[in-house]
């Protein structure tokens, strides 16, 4: 593996986004489909995708962070029933009540007083609790694109898709002999 090339796996690690770590590792490279095309390339080469592979076990091992406690993480997000977050009588749970699960889609939690009157004859009547929830969409999207359900990847695995249309070539031939005869 060149420098360039182990350069462009580091700078990939970093954000998963191997134009820009393309355009970092081959810095004469000035447009984005130059280097989008190429890196592409990159990422098909079966040393590339090893040492990319040996690093993220690398950084699970030392971060701790594994790929399935994320995956969880987003899953407590993205299916998030709200009704958890409130009692039978339609009130706002306290915090110490609600699940784990639950508070792990929890952004922040506000108080807000509420007051009568202005001025010095103000008078308290209550809190208001703001709850803001982590955005479910987003991570809907990225569970979906994890398990391949959503993809916009240009699929760059000619031989595979050459195979698969000679499968099916054989097929239909065979197809046509049984009904010649």
């Amino acid at each position: 593996m060149t420098d360039a090339q182990k350069r462009f796996c580091d700078e990939y690690l970093i954000d998963l986004n191997a134009t820009k770590a393309y355009k970092v590792a081959y810095p004469n490279c000035k447009k984005d489909e130059t280097a989008r095309a190429n890196s592409s390339r990159l990422l098909t080469k079966a040393n590339i995708q090893e040492y990319i592979s040996k690093k993220q076990k690398q950084i699970e091992k030392r971060t701790e962070v594994t790929q399935d406690m994320v995956i969880k993480e987003l899953a407590k997000i993205a299916f998030l029933d709200i009704r958890k977050l409130y009692t039978e009588n339609g009130q706002l749970k306290n915090i110490a009540d609600i699940d784990d699960e639950t508070a792990g889609a929890i952004s922040s939690l506000e108080t807000l007083e509420e007051y009568d009157g202005y001025g010095d004859d103000r008078e308290k009547i209550g809190d208001t609790q703001k709850v803001k929830l982590l955005d479910k969409t987003k991570a809907l999207e990225l569970l979906g694109r994890h398990l391949g359900i959503f993809n916009d990847k240009l699929d760059v695995n000619v031989k595979e898709k050459e195979e698969k249309k000679n499968a099916i070539s054989d097929i239909l031939n065979q197809m046509q002999s049984v009904d010649d005869e």
